[in-house]
């Protein structure tokens, strides 16, 4: 490959090319989109064309599932407002300072913290590291082994 020709990755396919040596180690400033079999239920994440600056942090929000029942077996309709909880969102991109999480977390944090913004007809939720409370575990296929105390 010549030097002026850049590798199509998947942090590359439709982005602005970006020369990239063939030898760099450091890709902490690079979008990298998870492969759909990384993410479970996650079904197919396809990379935001935006580019994360600093302790950012953009995330798909999860969607409602409407009517839930309660424990007692009450339905409950969506429209109902429920008290403050914290919500689950799947993380698209992340800033190059950004250090605990990486695309394709599911992270939760508080939603009324969140700056929405529009991307090509989708809705992202822009948040800071600092601002995220929790990231789920990964949970084990069969063919992995877990680690026993």
């Amino acid at each position: 490959m010549s030097d002026d020709q850049i590798p199509v990755t998947p942090a590359t396919a439709g982005a602005n090319p970006v020369p990239v040596a063939q030898d760099a180690q450091d890709t902490s400033s690079t979008l990298q989109a998870a492969a759909p079999a990384d993410v479970p239920d996650a079904g197919h994440l396809e990379e935001p064309p935006i580019r994360m600056l600093h302790e950012r942090v953009l995330v798909s929000m999860e969607s409602e599932k409407g009517e839930h029942r309660s424990e007692g077996g009450i339905l409950i309709p969506s429209t109902v407002q429920m008290a403050h909880r914290l919500a689950w969102a799947r993380v698209m991109a992340v800033g190059p300072s950004v250090r605990a999480v990486k695309v394709g977390d599911r992270v939760l944090f508080d939603p009324a913290e969140r700056s929405e913004v529009e991307v090509r007809n989708k809705v992202y939720v822009l948040l800071r590291e600092r601002d995220l409370h929790a990231v789920a575990d990964e949970q084990l296929s069969d063919a992995e082994t877990g680690l026993y105390l």
